[in-house]
């Protein structure tokens, strides 16, 4: 195998490894949005734990995370709570950040 084909299997092997690290900390952001929201709404226990999980579920809905959004934010209005959609992009985009580092602690 020549220098080139071993550059090139190293790149693909980086690049679906961060693919993986991409898509866990995308399914573990949903399970962290989810677990706000509720307690947010006042949910706790395995209830909190059971909606999170529809969060993550949502979000396979459509491309993107703007149905995961639309969910959360319907849930927490649908509530009688002052939430906008831009606190929960906020909130989605710290939940990311962290769940990008549990991620990489669990790897470690």
């Amino acid at each position: 195998m020549s220098k080139f084909d071993e550059r090139e299997k190293a790149f693909e092997g980086k690049y679906k490894l961060d693919q993986e690290r991409a898509f866990k900390a995308n399914a573990r952001r949903c399970k962290l949005v989810g677990l706000w929201a509720a307690e947010k709404m006042g949910i706790t226990g395995e209830d909190a734990a059971a909606y999170a999980k529809e969060v993550v579920i949502s979000d396979f809905e459509k491309p993107g995370q703007d149905d995961v959004v639309e969910k959360v934010l319907a849930d927490l209005t649908g509530k009688g709570l002052d939430i906008s959609e831009h606190m929960v992009r906020v909130e989605m985009d710290r939940c990311y950040e962290e769940a990008a580092r549990q991620i990489s602690e669990e790897e470690a």
